[in-house]
């Protein structure tokens, strides 16, 4: 082990070089691009060729698939500069929509890309098409074109049209025919190419794939955020799913809705009525659901907006037995709803003085529409979407993935985990239907192949459990008729598994309200502590000048989830550092700048917590970089700089490195061994903005998945 005091005269040779190249593929890249040529794209080629055109992501992507569609940068190159001259000769702007007449009229016939519409002119027993982008109307439609595209009479399409021009001095005929029209989604794929080519990538790999396919960096998304993202892909490989998502504005909640699939359409709250979305009773004609696999509401939540209750009604017999009825006729059908809003209160205050449904119409803030919800995805662990979270690494063109999720609709996976796990007893009937689908769903976007380990179906079925749960707990609140339901599972050695909601770890205070029927259901282990004590609302804002008694504090492990909130080094580290002299921290991973910066704020709870006439020797063993001189250079810059700033405060911190550690401790002459988990790297990634909360306090940053044991070594 080598002692490096002076870390400033250790800088080696050639440091000083920079590396301005590209950066290289990564292997997970080259791997996608080996075991699924052509159907995958670099994601940040979207940006680079959408310029103004106001289009879905599908569309551009489906182009990008066609000339783009390679690890060959010449290729890309090229196919960029054919995608976008497509673009620039056919996708028509509405401010020049005048101008793409004009070339029509000219030429006679034009190739155009365009959203287009049909209705039934019933006066004349024809179908008219309109072109949002162009702005002409009652252009006449084939009915075989109807009858393979319906989907033009809900909603539009975006397609890839021949229009003609024709004059006639008859100023009842429309001068604009209609010569071809192909609709912009894939004609069809390989399945079974497609499940053999999943057997190739681990978990994790087959995760950051399809986080990259939805266009999001997956290196900055923990495990569990990677799963909350991947749930909203359920509605469109699941039949009849009802989802709702609620949180903070800006976290991405409508996205996948509105630019992922050619099967979703995404809709205003306020633009719902009856006709629109099941069936015009005057004329039969159906509505959204009959044609589209995914129905979003987009701004679902507000509390104030009017709804229509005829609408309710209908949507909850949908939701609950996927049919309505067309006068005295019932009919099927397999859209799946889902329900995203904006929040405008934390969560420990809507758990405080109401509910997680709180934000709500009132019509829908009702237990019967509540309870057909199958999953509640929990917004406010979402970060807002910030530049640096998208991709520029390879995923599916979203099409092909639309294509395989929409083919796997008729399948179902929900029994997979019954070969280990049994449901408790006391889940109803519809909340297993609801644990169900969301299991199955998950099961074919993560293990379409059917090979999966039992503790990747476990980590699936508690994730299903939880969003159900969060569903029930809040409706208990709203309804005292509602039985109370115990959630959990049985292992095949019949050892109970209780499964709780991360808000309900996060503030029991809140959540357990008292004379509720929630205050009495299983409180699972692993809440935040305060000093290693179970912790309650009120303590997680302890001081952290607050000396614990040294009887209370807590010997033992503690878990805590990804996402969770709450925590600190104040509460969590600094009682047990309180009055050390001598204090040693092992851990590896102080290299780069956020590990740094925790290890200094770390210091700074010892710093306001000792005496101003002490001093405190810390002594930091750690291992270099091995990435390069460069990030080496860097390490010894930001540890000494940390140096320097300790020892304002009266501590005196002394760097070691050794390249073979790999545990990570913290140890005091006071008797105290920590045992870390994963070291001081576990918070999730935050900005440096100096207006954001979780920037300046550690409580409001979301953790990563780590353990902590305490351990008095002598008393």
């Amino acid at each position: 082990m080598s002692e490096v005091n002076g870390i400033n005269q250790e800088i080696p040779a050639g440091a000083n070089a920079r590396a301005d190249a590209i950066p290289a593929q990564s292997d997970l890249d080259r791997k996608i691009n080996q075991l699924f040529p052509g159907v995958v794209v670099r994601k940040d080629l979207v940006k680079a060729v959408k310029g103004n055109a106001i289009v879905p992501s599908y569309v551009l992507e489906y182009l990008l698939g066609q000339y783009a569609a390679s690890d060959d940068e010449a290729t890309i190159q090229a196919g960029i500069g054919t995608v976008r001259k497509i673009l620039a000769d056919h996708y028509v702007n509405r401010n020049q929509s005048e101008l793409v007449k004009s070339t029509i009229r000219e030429r006679g016939r034009h190739r155009i890309i365009d959203k287009v519409t049909a209705t039934l002119n019933e006066k004349d027993d024809v179908y008219h098409a309109e072109f949002a982008n162009l702005g002409i109307k009652s252009v006449i439609v084939e009915s075989a074109t109807i009858k393979a595209h319906p989907k033009l009479l809900v909603g539009g399409v975006w397609c890839i049209c021949d229009i003609e021009y024709f004059h006639s001095n008859d100023a009842r005929v429309v001068p604009w025919i209609l010569g071809s029209i192909k609709p912009i989604q894939l004609s069809n794929f390989d399945f079974e190419g497609y499940l053999t080519a999943r057997g190739e990538f681990t978990t994790e790999e087959w995760m950051d794939l399809l986080v990259q396919s939805i266009g999001f960096n997956p290196d900055l998304f923990g495990h569990r955020a990677k799963l909350i993202q991947l749930v909203r892909l359920i509605p469109f490989v699941e039949r009849n799913y009802n989802l709702v998502e609620l949180g903070p504005k800006g976290t991405g909640k409508s996205h996948i809705f509105s630019e992922f699939s050619p099967h979703g359409m995404l809709i205003s709250g306020g633009e719902v009525t009856v006709p629109k979305l099941f069936v015009n009773n005057a004329n039969g004609r159906l509505g959204l659901v009959g044609y589209w696999d995914v129905v979003a509401f987009d701004e679902f939540a507000g509390k104030k907006k009017r709804t229509d209750k005829a609408l309710v009604d209908i949507m909850k017999n949908y939701m609950a037995n996927k049919s309505f009825s067309r006068g005295v006729e019932t009919l099927g059908a397999e859209a799946s709803m889902v329900f995203v809003g904006n929040t405008s209160h934390t969560v420990p205050y809507m758990l405080k003085h109401s509910d997680l449904f709180d934000e709500l119409p009132e019509s829908y803030h009702d237990s019967a529409y509540l309870d057909r919800l199958h999953h509640y995805i929990p917004g406010w662990e979402v970060d807002t979407i910030r530049g640096e979270m998208f991709s520029n690494g390879y995923g599916f063109v979203v099409d092909y993935i639309a294509e395989v999720l929409k083919s796997m609709r008729s399948m179902d996976y929900s029994d997979r985990y019954q070969r280990h796990f049994t449901l408790s007893s006391d889940i109803s009937t519809r909340d297993r239907d609801s644990i169900h689908k969301t299991f199955s769903g998950l099961m074919k976007i993560l293990y379409p192949h059917e090979e999966s380990t039992p503790e990747e179906i476990e980590e699936i079925l508690r994730f299903a459990i939880e969003g159900r749960k969060r569903v029930k707990d809040q409706i208990l609140r709203i309804d005292s008729t509602m039985a109370d339901v115990k959630f959990g599972y049985l292992d095949k050695v019949g050892t109970w598994h209780p499964v709780s909601t991360l808000e309900e770890d996060e503030y029991p205070a809140y959540y357990y309200r008292e004379g509720s029927k929630g205050a009495e259901t299983e409180k699972p282990a692993g809440n935040p502590t305060v000093g290693g004590v179970a912790a309650t609302a009120e303590d997680s804002q302890l001081p952290a000048t607050k000396a614990i008694a040294e009887d209370l504090l807590f010997e033992g492990h503690r878990e805590f989830q990804e996402n969770q909130r709450g925590v600190s080094f104040e509460t969590l580290l600094a009682p047990y550092l309180h009055g050390a002299t001598q204090i040693t921290i092992i851990d590896p991973y102080i290299r780069q700048f956020h590990q740094t910066r925790n290890l200094m704020e770390l210091i700074e709870c010892i710093a306001v917590t000792k005496e101003a006439a002490d001093e405190v020797d810390i002594k930091l063993i750690t291992s270099e970089n091995t990435e390069g001189e460069d990030k080496l250079r860097k390490q010894y810059e930001l540890l000494l700089k940390l140096q320097q700033g300790a020892s304002v405060g009266g501590i005196n911190v002394d760097v070691n490195f050794d390249g073979s550690i790999h545990d990570r401790s913290i140890l005091t002459d006071t008797g105290w061994r920590i045992l870390l988990g994963r070291g001081l790297d576990i918070f999730q990634y935050v900005t440096g903005d100096a207006f954001d909360l979780a920037s300046r306090l550690q409580e409001f940053r979301q953790v990563k998945a780590f353990g902590i044991t305490y351990i008095r070594e002598n008393k």
